[in-house]
């Protein structure tokens, strides 16, 4: 062989299939991996660049198998509150970007928690007195809905008698005047007045997401909405365009096209037809990008009683208030959707969040099964706050993977106060059950919903082998307790090899194996030493796609 081009050594490595980490080196050239082994000193020559691991622990690229990047990135340039701590300290942040930006027509941006208001509501007047009769609009960090102030209002012609959508709800004060919070698809009825997002924010972005991405040691993602939504999701599929255009995009992405919650049983062919239209618009790389899934919104969420559930939600007193969510589909119409949908190629990515919804998801993967036979698809359903115990086998049944996302799988304020009190116990018992999925044979894949919570896999990992959050309350148990829990090993394998399946990419990323991309992550320490509770200590100190090196730590 040939000098290689990088050889890891002294260091330890992780891959799918194994338990634990082992010492081994790793070389690569051309940007693939050509030798993985104990000691490969005589692989390297004058041109070879050697990376001293100093004991750490070399992985697979992190791939995030949800995520909104383009998103997240936007918001990073806008009016950020993920710094903020409670209510008081997203309106200083909101007042003084105001203040910082007077020229600026709307106030834009998002990351507020529900949790940091009575009943998850924040209010119009809260914005005016520290924006003045500026237009603000801030997603909160789930994007499930819009604080508004009252002069957005005003523009957009929200009245009191202006009418609830099918997919949402407008927050209300006692004499039904809209109060400040557009909750899932009322927020759309901001979009006529909202400033268009230029191509430049776009483009700025999604480079700024790609960095913050790379830098936690994740060299890609599936884009978990392309086109569509309360967004500018409609412009992310170019951005992506342009950056392959310009050498820019440096993780492999896949894309999950919008599906529109309208769409009918007349108007399925055409809805489809277009779908296949915006997945031929991808005449980028290949090897870089692909628009090869469809995202289809089950739900909404359980913090606002929008994701659907198979029993009422309760009224903080144990009562039930006769409502059980929403569902964004009639399930007749969505199990044709899935037919026709897996029919022309396409991989389906369900948020699902209520365990009604997810039941509903599988039908309709279950009526595809039963009009194609068992076909080479990778469905996913993302989230499972709440999955029913006779569905869960029913993922492997079906080929169906779980795609986790771990930070959520703990007691924090936000679910303890806005979620807890107001289901069902027996739900709240089914909140995330991880381990009964890998236990009953599910594929599992994992990511962050960036920005809804942090894009740092190793936050997710320690919650998802602990089911304790760095956010918990002190003392809090474990969220299901240790039948949940995943061991390192599983949740790893879910965040790198998992994770490439949902891709399609699973050939030659997610493992550190000879003939594989060189897509890797080096961490400061081998993080199977340490203490569970403090894997999400270790830092990244390298990353590579391709065995290119695009972070440096």
């Amino acid at each position: 062989m040939t000098d290689v081009d990088l050889l890891f050594r002294g260091g330890r490595l992780f891959t799918a299939g194994l338990e634990g980490s082992q010492e081994s080196d790793v070389a690569v050239n051309n940007g693939r991996i050509v030798a993985v082994g104990p000691s490969l000193a005589e692989l390297a020559g004058p041109a070879t660049e050697v990376i001293d691991a100093h004991g750490g622990l070399l992985v697979p690229g992190f791939i995030d198998a949800h995520a909104h990047p383009v998103q997240a990135g936007v918001e990073l340039l806008q009016c950020e509150l993920g710094e903020a701590t409670d209510a008081d300290s997203a309106l200083a942040l909101v007042g003084a970007y105001a203040a910082a930006h007077p020229d600026d027509e709307w106030i834009l941006g998002g990351g507020w928690a529900m949790a940091w208001f009575p009943g998850g509501n924040p209010s119009a007047a809260a914005l005016d007195a520290v924006a003045g009769d500026r237009p603000v609009a801030l997603s909160n960090r789930d994007h499930h809905g819009m604080w508004v102030s009252s002069a957005a209002l005003r523009l957009a012609g929200i009245t009191a008698a202006t009418p609830d959508p099918v997919d949402g709800l407008i927050s209300r004060a006692p004499d039904g005047s809209p109060s400040g919070m557009l909750h899932e698809g009322a927020a759309a009825l901001l979009d006529p007045v909202l400033p268009a997002v230029t191509p430049s924010l776009l483009d700025r972005g999604l480079l700024a997401a790609q960095e913050r991405m790379h830098g936690f040691g994740v060299t890609g993602w599936q884009d978990a909405m392309i086109g569509g939504y309360i967004d500018a999701g409609a412009g992310f599929g170019e951005a992506y365009l342009r950056a392959v255009a310009r050498g820019e995009l440096t993780a492999r992405v896949t894309g999950a096209l919008w599906l529109e919650r309208s769409v009918t049983l007349d108007s399925l062919d055409a809805v489809v037809a277009a779908l296949a239209d915006a997945r031929a618009s991808c005449t980028a790389d290949p090897a870089l990008l692909a628009f090869s899934a469809v995202k289809i919104m089950m739900d909404g969420v359980a913090e606002n009683h929008t994701a659907a559930l198979s029993q009422p939600y309760l009224d903080g007193r144990g009562h039930s208030t006769g409502e059980s969510g929403l569902s964004f589909f009639d399930p007749a119409v969505l199990k044709s959707v899935a037919i026709a949908l897996e029919a022309a190629g396409f991989d389906l990515h369900f948020h699902a969040l209520g365990d009604r919804a997810v039941t509903e998801a599988l039908d309709a993967l279950a009526a595809a099964r039963a009009a194609h036979g068992v076909r080479d698809t990778r469905h996913h359903l993302a989230h499972l706050q709440m999955v029913r115990a006779a569905d869960v086998p029913r993922f492997a049944a079906l080929g169906a993977a779980a795609n986790l996302q771990a930070l959520w799988a703990s007691h924090e304020p936000q679910f303890d106060e806005l979620t807890v009190p107001f289901i069902a116990p027996s739900l709240i018992a089914r909140s995330y059950p991880f381990g009964d999925l890998a236990r009953a044979g599910a594929r599992l894949a994992a990511g962050s919903d960036w920005p809804v919570t942090s894009p740092n896999p190793l936050a997710a990992l320690r919650v998802a082998a602990t089911r304790v959050s760095d956010d918990a309350p002190a003392g809090a148990s474990p969220l299901g307790g240790a039948p949940q829990q995943l061991s390192l090993a599983t949740a790893l394998t879910a965040y790198t090899a998992g994770s490439a399946w949902v891709n399609r990419r699973e050939h030659e990323t997610g493992r550190i194996e000879n003939g594989f991309l060189a897509d890797l992550a080096l961490l400061d320490r081998d993080v199977f030493d340490s203490a569970l509770e403090e894997i999400d200590q270790a830092r990244v100190i390298g990353t590579w796609v391709g065995g290119r090196r695009v972070f440096e730590g």
